[in-house]
């Protein structure tokens, strides 16, 4: 259930309400009888983050079919000093 807040027109009190959608607004102080209005508050929910999906949080190397090795080629050390040697030569 909502939580609504409403303050009062005469003594400016704020009162706190967890009214169902379909009840109808107070409109009664409970402290001085006076006229309440309906106050329009901030949401606690808060949105953070580039989207709404799941992948849009995750690593996306977790995405990656298995057996995958990725663009990265390895290079063994034998491959590394053959290529060093032909360079010196």
């Amino acid at each position: 259930m909502p939580l609504y807040e409403y303050e009062c027109l005469d003594c400016g009190k704020i009162e706190e309400a967890l009214q169902k959608f379909s009840d109808t607004p107070l409109t009664e102080c409970r402290h001085c009888s006076g006229n309440l209005h309906k106050l329009v508050s901030h949401s606690s929910f808060h949105l953070k983050g580039t989207g709404w999906y799941v992948t849009d949080y995750t690593n996306k190397s977790q995405h990656k079919p298995s057996g995958s090795t990725g663009d990265k080629k390895t290079v063994s050390k034998t491959e590394k000093v053959e290529k060093s040697s032909d360079k010196s030569s």
